[in-house]
């Protein structure tokens, strides 16, 4: 994938939203890859398992404040949802 710029950060919203399970592989290879070429890459998504998925470090946010912030290998779905509902 080539970016006309030469972005340093790159921010996906909602990657998959509304897309077919086919093409969601594809979409986080892309964004693996982005990251793979030193590129910041920031993931919103409100779908966990997306964020496991294509995450070094998760931020859980909550009504516009960070509540949570951990690396994956701290992250579990449970902490995940806990940040998100307490």
């Amino acid at each position: 994938m080539g970016l006309v710029q030469q972005p340093r950060i790159v921010i996906f919203d909602e990657p998959t939203r509304g897309v077919d399970v086919g093409a969601i592989a594809e979409i986080h290879q892309i964004i693996n890859r982005l990251a793979d070429k030193g590129l910041a890459v920031v993931v919103i998504s409100s779908y966990l398992p997306e964020i496991l998925a294509v995450s070094d470090r998760i931020l859980v946010v909550k009504r516009g404040r960070v509540v949570e912030e951990m690396m994956l290998s701290d992250a579990t779905e449970e902490r995940v949802m806990f940040a998100a509902v307490h």
